[in-house]
């Protein structure tokens, strides 16, 4: 039986770079906390054979909750070493949903800080499996393990000695990732081994990311990523949940500080960054990689970024989601010397060309379920459909959703899983995806269906426009206009209506658009603070 585990990249990275820092995080008084790649290899063996050897078993669900840091990727590999699946759910879904979640996967129990721990106890009847618990700070009452126990603990030095990694088939459970549920209810995406080992491949393949690199990781997911490519991750001075917030002056000084070559971060705190050097003259002197994944990047921002980064640094914007990740990708330069200009025009966001491992396709859109790939009609290039894809990075289930899993899910006559991406868009001649906006978010009329992304990209010419979006059951277009634009009375406000109006009838896209709302701001996701939240502004009225 062939065996995988994706921490297994971790050991082999401690092997050939035992010395090199692994992870750099702030320590709240102006310095860096470091660790080495050999201190994290004992560590996260530490741990995982503290786990096992305290009643928990390779197959048993852990809810993680810890601080993105040190101890959150350390705590990670542990688990994958001891064969655990962990649970990951964004906070920032709100208690509610993040309770639903949690009951709906019926966890084993929690490694969580403590405040944490007594939410679990107040709600214990939600969680009637969860018996086993580590925590992370001061340990009150409730027992089961403690990570500072852990640590010091007077024999890990035979521990570490002795463990060894659980070993895993490459379908075996890594874990359970929530989507954010920007359009419908988080979701509990399945990741096996394999999916983990073939995306940090595929990342590492196509951007060429060599061990030895620093990154700047203001994402958790790609903080996971570094350590099993032997990359440095310095983890910044902010709050992941809320990277529109980000303070640029502490970006822009860890990168410099530390010197970075690379850098993983939203739409929104690039374009923070971006701003911010342009009006103070700060660059990026070392980056030479920047990715930038969650949502579209417009042109703008990009065009801000490249200016303030290494001369020879190129920025990167991977397309995909959090079943099927990475799909995609097209640099910075190919769009603004080529595809931005269609762009505008109405012609949707080309987000490049598919990884190798990646197959895909544009199928008639439907509402409704596939259950064979032979039942659904393939578009021919250039014609706007659904996107459905598959590979060995493409998620297969998602856990106990049946409904999703008949709605999202095709089977081919190979018995190979095919996800429905429940994006629209189409291919050119290059066997690029022109992506034109979500399904759900299109808006069908007895002449004509529109597509939000090439309908919104017209009225976002209007110099006034920072972004719009197209929501509702009828073609309406809200507009969010930059704050100095932002009309002072009814007169400016009729005023820029009228001039948006005349610009919708000029266009073939948007001609039959009657309807235009002015925002302050748009609501926007949770994870990323960048994708408009489209469900939420159909209830504006």
């Amino acid at each position: 039986m062939t065996f995988l585990n994706i921490a297994s990249r971790l050991t082999e990275m401690a092997q050939r770079y035992p010395e090199q820092p692994a992870i750099a995080e702030p320590d709240g008084y102006g310095f860096y906390k470091t660790i080495t790649f050999a201190e994290l290899e004992t560590d996260t063996n530490l741990i995982a054979a503290a786990l096992l050897e305290n009643g928990i078993q390779p197959g048993m669900k852990l809810a993680l909750f810890v601080r993105y840091g040190i101890d959150f990727i350390s705590l990670v590999f542990a688990l994958c070493k001891a064969g655990v699946t962990l649970i990951l759910i964004d906070p920032g879904m709100g208690i509610p949903r993040m309770l639903h979640c949690l009951a709906e996967v019926e966890p084993d129990g929690f490694v969580a800080v403590p405040s944490v721990h007594w939410a679990r106890l107040f709600l214990k009847h939600r969680f009637p499996k969860a018996k086993y618990h580590l925590t992370v700070g001061h340990r009150w009452f409730w027992g089961g393990l403690s990570l500072d126990a852990i640590r010091n603990n007077k024999n890990a030095d035979s521990c570490c000695n002795n463990f060894k990694i659980t070993e895993t088939a490459p379908d075996h459970l890594a874990a359970i990732i929530f989507t954010s549920g920007s359009t419908g209810l988080p979701k509990g995406v399945a990741f096996t081994h394999c999916v983990f080992d073939t995306q940090v491949a595929e990342i590492s393949k196509r951007y060429q990311i060599q061990p030895g690199e620093i990154d700047l990781a203001c994402f958790p997911f790609f903080g996971l990523f570094d350590a099993a490519m032997g990359v440095t991750a310095i983890i910044p001075d902010m709050n992941p949940a809320h990277p529109a917030q980000v303070n640029p002056a502490k970006i822009v000084q860890a990168a410099n500080s530390w010197k970075i070559t690379q850098s993983f971060a939203s739409p929104a705190l690039w374009n923070r960054v971006a701003d911010y050097c342009a009006k103070t003259g700060k660059r990026l002197e070392t980056l030479r990689r920047a990715v930038s994944a969650g949502a579209p990047v417009s042109a703008a921002i990009l065009e801000k970024l490249k200016r303030c980064i290494h001369p020879e640094g190129e920025i990167f914007t991977p397309y995909g989601a959090t079943e099927a990740l990475p799909a995609a990708s097209i640099s910075a330069t190919e769009i603004l010397g080529e595809t931005v200009t269609k762009t505008v025009q109405g012609a949707g966001v080309c987000v490049g060309t598919r990884f190798p491992a990646i197959s895909w396709k544009i199928i008639e859109i439907t509402d409704a379920p596939i259950v064979c790939l032979e039942d659904a009609r393939e578009l021919p290039v250039g014609e706007i459909g659904e996107i459905v894809v598959t590979g060995p990075q493409v998620t297969t289930y998602y856990v106990n959703r049946p409904e999703a899993n008949s709605a999202a899910k095709i089977l081919d006559t190979e018995k190979r899983v095919w996800h429905r991406m429940g994006d629209v868009g189409y291919l050119d001649q290059q066997d690029r995806f022109w992506f034109c906006g979500r399904k759900v978010h299109r808006v069908t009329t007895p002449e004509k269906t529109l597509f939000s992304i090439p309908c919104e990209a017209i009225f976002n010419q209007h110099p006034k426009i920072f972004r719009s979006a197209l929501a509702g059951k009828v073609p309406r277009i809200f507009v969010e206009p930059f704050p100095e634009f932002f009309p002072k009375n009814k007169t400016e406000k009729q005023k820029l209506i009228t001039e948006l109006l005349e610009l919708a009838q000029k266009n073939p896209l948007t001609e039959s658009i009657k309807e235009i709302r002015i925002l302050r701001h748009f609501p926007v996701d949770v994870r990323h603070n960048v994708k408009i939240n489209r469900e939420l502004l159909t209830t504006y009225k």
